[in-house]
């Protein structure tokens, strides 16, 4: 049971640490994220080994997520320093026009403390430090995390790396808080309190909407930005099975398999139309899902999640194993599987259209193009979804790009879904339940204004406005004075 009294004092800190944070200046904030990575980087082989223990994962895809996730806050920091992400506009005042217009200057201001859940699957870049707290801390606002119960002690010791940055950086001492109680109660209650005012989270659908439901809930709600997974479905077209059936199988098998397919843009949904090209694809598919040894899966939850939600699957009516590994699995171990069905048994089975998360993917085979639309468009919002065709099958269904757009937030050609690049132009997240706000990505620097909003000042005197608003320009940003946009 939580101690409530606990949780509304860590949020009283939260927002009496807001306050003071929202006067640092910019560089300050740049050089606090960047000491941030410099004290998880010190935290050296240690922290690798100790996520390593926590979570089954390699050290090696610990060490590049470590680095993504540094990376990421280095990232914002460059952001910071050059400051248009603040998205200033000035729009001076007209006396003589009739009536006369004002002078009216906009920017994006800090919401205040945001509470981030940390994910199962991503111990380093979407948990403790990862990018929901990285954005936030950017945008000026202060960050409560709840470890996430899985990986505790690693929680924890990023917590610690980060509060020496603190230290060093002489930051509000409570500008980051970290809370390892694993209770229910203890996350509807950090939703719930009166100082939050937004809300992060990677996980589950169930997890995410019932934070959602939570802050719907309150007498002021507040958003939450909960990404909840996606089936991500996959497009094959019959000119690129023709042509690339080997190449393509053992792309996917990797794509499927990926770290155990623990990974909200795992392709656990793949989409064709029958015929012989497909029936190679399958055969060489088949072939290399057979090869792949199973392994450890993050931990004992997920496990259990997994065979449950699989067994399921391919208990329904119709859904027939193409695949499964040849050796046997053991403990904790998620044994890679493809299975297939026919579009309209997909069609009229809701069941078949959820997430299996790990590696698992279900193949569903279309009558002709048509029901190859009818199956894609009978899904629910996607993080990702992927068309694999050659110039000749883009052309032939070349309308297939007008569906796209409706089905997720993004579209891949050529490639596989797995693998979400940190960069200003990459789109993670999608239309509801792949997100709960298609409007904002989880990943790149846009991640920041989930964590803002806009606010005007009209008829201000210069001397009392935001830096990013003065008639100077004292911070050299560009802006849109007057409908165009300058530095001056």
């Amino acid at each position: 049971m939580s101690d409530l009294k606990e949780i509304n004092k860590v949020m009283e800190q939260s927002a009496t640490a807001f306050a003071a944070y929202q006067k640092v200046s910019i560089e300050n904030k740049a050089l606090f994220l960047e000491t941030i990575a410099q004290q998880i980087e010190g935290a050296g082989d240690a922290l690798i080994a100790q996520a390593s223990a926590e979570t089954n994962l390699p050290a090696a895809r610990l060490t590049g997520e470590r680095g993504r996730t540094t990376m990421q806050l280095r990232m914002f920091a460059q952001m910071l320093r050059e400051g248009s992400w603040v998205e200033a506009s000035v729009d001076t005042a007209i006396p003589d026009k009739v009536p006369a217009k004002p002078d009216i200057r906009k920017l994006l201001l800090p919401l205040g403390p945001v509470v981030v859940f940390g994910a199962s699957n991503f111990p380093f870049a979407y948990s403790t430090a990862g990018g929901d707290t990285a954005s936030a801390l950017a945008g000026g606002c202060s960050v409560v995390v709840k470890g996430h119960p899985a990986h505790i002690k690693t929680s924890t010791m990023v917590a610690e790396a980060i509060a020496a940055a603190i230290a060093i950086c002489k930051m509000p001492q409570h500008v980051f808080q970290h809370v390892t109680d694993a209770s229910f109660e203890a996350g509807k209650a950090l939703v719930q309190d009166q100082n939050t005012t937004a809300v992060g989270f990677t996980g589950s659908y169930t997890g995410g909407k019932a934070l959602y439901d939570y802050a719907a809930a309150r007498k002021n709600p507040i958003p939450v930005f909960s990404e909840m997974g996606s089936t991500n479905p996959v497009i094959f077209l019959p000119d690129t099975l023709k042509n690339n059936a080997e190449s393509l199988a053992k792309q996917y098998a990797g794509s499927i398999t990926l770290g155990m397919g623990q990974f909200c843009t795992n392709p656990g949904l793949m989409i064709a139309m029958e015929g012989g090209e497909l029936d190679q694809f399958l055969q060489m598919l088949s072939k290399e899902i057979a090869a792949i040894a199973p392994a450890k899966m993050l931990h004992a939850g997920i496990h259990t999640a997994y065979v449950s939600k699989m067994k399921n699957a391919l208990d329904e009516k119709g859904v027939t194993v193409l695949s499964q590994s040849a050796t046997a699995a053991d403990d904790i171990e998620a044994l890679p599987s493809v299975a297939t069905v026919d579009g309209d048994t997909f069609l009229n089975d809701p069941l078949l259209h959820e997430e299996v998360f790990g590696p698992y993917s279900l193949l569903v085979k279309c009558k002709n193009i048509d029901q190859l639309k009818a199956v894609w468009r009978s899904l629910a919002g996607q993080l990702t979804t992927t068309l694999m065709g050659t110039d000749k099958d883009l052309s032939d269904f070349s309308d297939l790009m007008d569906i796209a757009p409706s089905i997720a937030g993004r579209i891949v050609f050529n490639g596989v879904p797995t693998g979400v690049e940190v960069c200003a132009s990459m789109v993670h997240g999608g239309p509801f339940p792949a997100s709960t706000d298609s409007r904002f990505t989880a990943v790149g620097i846009n991640a920041v204004k989930r964590w803002v909003r806009p606010v005007c000042y009209q008829n201000c005197p210069d001397n009392l406005l935001p830096d990013a608003l003065k008639a100077a320009n004292p911070l050299g940003i560009w802006r849109m004075v007057n409908n165009e946009w300058m530095k001056g």
